[in-house]
């Protein structure tokens, strides 16, 4: 066939082809309205909801900023409550402070991180590298389930009847309070890191095998540095669950009024009972032979700064998560 007969018939078939009018797909003006007015009124509403869900935090801050930042300062983070008497100033020129229960929650709290994220990390590792929703497996997350739902008072409850079993009734120390406190931490743990290991890359998986790495170092090494920022976050999330209990540690750490370092001797306390304790006593009683030195409300102020301090120590715990998983996180082009 030679090329003017080709080129005929190509003219022939694109002459009898349907022409397309895209025109009649084109959204009338009417539709386009409606659609901007709709996104208008979502836009609002979304906005709404969110100024809404602030309200509440920015609230909370302010309220306990500005109760609390009138005794928040260096007397009151450098002694603890000995020779503290009703409202009167102690030898240091103070009103009391905080020292012991700082020193409590850093050092309970630490305790239950080291006790919780690795058997939660390990757990999850199981659940998604290799259970593979077994039997097993979904008993497992339906014991994480539960755990994640049960009230702290049993957990504080679990952990002194286990105490007073193993070493004696009336044993009452910061490491009691730690196993209390990381039963509660081990259930959020667990399913943040699930569900951050889940979103790993299989192709990442299987081109380490393609290389030959074993399956062990796969993980420690390719899913869990990938996981690392969003298990970071987890385990932020998981001590701002518990750095603010109160009820499992009156009865597992105990309330002095001196600073204990000693998790294993002693009972210790907490910021959290700090506050439920100061608090509770609303106001002391001054005599008049006292003056002006005597601060019938210190209980209160102690109390709203102690809360302040609280939330001081989880915002520089968020801080440094964010840190840690910048720095540790994989990097585009390495």
């Amino acid at each position: 066939m030679s090329s003017s007969q080709t080129n005929s018939t190509v003219n022939r078939t694109n002459s009898t082809a349907p022409v397309i009018d895209f025109d009649k797909f084109k959204p009338t003006r009417s539709f386009l309205a409606a659609r901007k007015r709709k996104n208008a009124v979502m836009t609002i509403i979304i906005s709404l909801a969110f100024v809404i869900a602030l309200i509440p935090l920015i609230s909370v801050i302010c309220t306990t900023l500005f109760y609390g930042i009138k005794r928040l300062n260096l007397n009151f983070l450098s002694y603890n409550m000995t020779y503290v008497i009703g409202g009167m100033p102690t030898p240091s020129g103070g009103y009391g402070g905080i020292l012991h229960a700082i020193v409590g929650t850093i050092e309970i709290t630490l305790c239950a991180m080291l006790i919780s994220v690795p058997i939660g990390l390990m757990c999850a590792v199981y659940l998604v590298e290799y259970a593979h929703k077994g039997k097993f497996a979904n008993a497992v997350n339906m014991l994480v389930d539960v755990m994640s739902g049960i009230p702290s008072i049993v957990a504080g409850l679990f952990a002194f009847s286990m105490f007073t079993m193993l070493f004696g009734a009336g044993t009452i120390i910061g490491f009691e309070g730690a196993v209390a406190l990381s039963l509660l931490m081990i259930p959020t743990v667990v399913k943040s890191s699930v569900e951050m290991l889940k979103i790993v890359p299989n192709d990442l998986r299987e081109a380490s095998y393609a290389l030959g790495v074993t399956k062990q170092r796969t993980i420690t090494k390719i899913v869990l540095r990938t996981a690392l920022p969003g298990i970071i976050s987890g385990v932020i999330l998981a001590i701002a669950r518990i750095i603010g209990e109160t009820a499992p540690l009156l009865m597992t750490a105990g309330f002095i009024v001196n600073t204990n370092f000693n998790l294993f001797k002693g009972q210790m306390t907490t910021l959290p009972v700090y506050v439920y304790q100061e608090y509770s006593k609303m106001s002391v009683t001054c005599m008049k032979s006292a003056g002006s030195a005597c601060v019938p409300t210190i209980p209160v102020e102690r109390a709203w700064a102690a809360a302040l301090m609280l939330i001081i120590i989880v915002l520089i715990l968020n801080l440094l998560g964010r840190v840690v998983a910048k720095v540790f996180s994989v990097k585009s082009g390495r």
